[in-house]
């Protein structure tokens, strides 16, 4: 068990260490983003941290294990090619093209699936979601226009996007919507955003405090001690 200071609250809360869809917290900062990701009070959550820390597949772990509160669950990022080039200097159709830049998120949850075997009810769950399209695996650009209501939106890579798109993403949100950005503000891929200028930084910045709000940071690297080796790059 945990106990942190809560600054809305103005009390030392205690927090229960956990597990969603066999995805196990392995550090403090964890246990306390899984806690917001699953709370139901919390309508909008921030998680930070550079590659390895664990921040899509926890929010993608909460997600699932809350998808009973939900109509539906997207998982979306925006498409930014690395290194500034085109999309079109990718190989193959525009489907293959934009699939290279959902790869990641794919490998999440395929690392959730993979905690069970196929006859387990929740590996079956997983399938059913995504046929059903309950839970859907998108570019950020394809949400516009869809209804955000019921809703358990995460959006990854947050920290390419503009004061104004994380602006419009929340304002769409309707009832029973819960949002969730991640990223990692010194990995940014546009040249016209930086650490402190993108919609992540601003949004941790200005809507601290608030009592529907909660933001962690995560600082220990999970994944792997050559991806903590690369983070450490200057």
């Amino acid at each position: 068990m945990l106990v942190f200071y809560n600054p809305v609250s103005q009390r030392i809360e205690r927090i229960q260490k956990k597990s969603a869809f066999r995805i196990t917290p392995r550090n403090a900062e964890q246990v306390f983003a899984l806690h917001a990701i699953t709370h139901p009070n919390i309508k909008l959550v921030t998680l930070r941290g550079v590659a390895g820390t664990g921040k899509t597949l926890l929010a993608l772990a909460g997600a699932l294990d809350q998808k009973r509160y939900f109509i539906q669950i997207y998982l979306a990022r925006p498409i930014v090619p690395l290194s500034h080039k085109d999309i079109g200097y990718l190989p193959g159709d525009i489907v293959s093209k934009l699939n290279s830049y959902l790869e990641p998120l794919w490998n999440n949850l395929k690392f959730i699936k993979n905690q069970y075997n196929e006859r387990d009810k929740e590996y079956k769950q997983i399938t059913d979601a995504l046929e059903q399209e309950k839970l859907t695996i998108t570019p950020l650009a394809y949400i516009r226009g869809r209804n955000i209501s019921n809703v358990c939106f995460i959006v990854d890579e947050a920290q390419n996007l503009t004061l104004h798109e994380v602006k419009t993403i929340i304002t769409r949100a309707g009832e029973n919507t819960k949002i969730i950005f991640t990223g990692d503000i010194y990995q940014i891929d546009t040249p016209y955003l930086d650490s402190q200028s993108n919609g992540l930084s601003y949004l941790i910045d200005k809507i601290k405090y608030h009592e529907i709000y909660a933001h962690v940071r995560l600082e220990r690297g999970e994944r792997s001690h050559l991806t903590n080796l690369a983070n450490e790059l200057p």
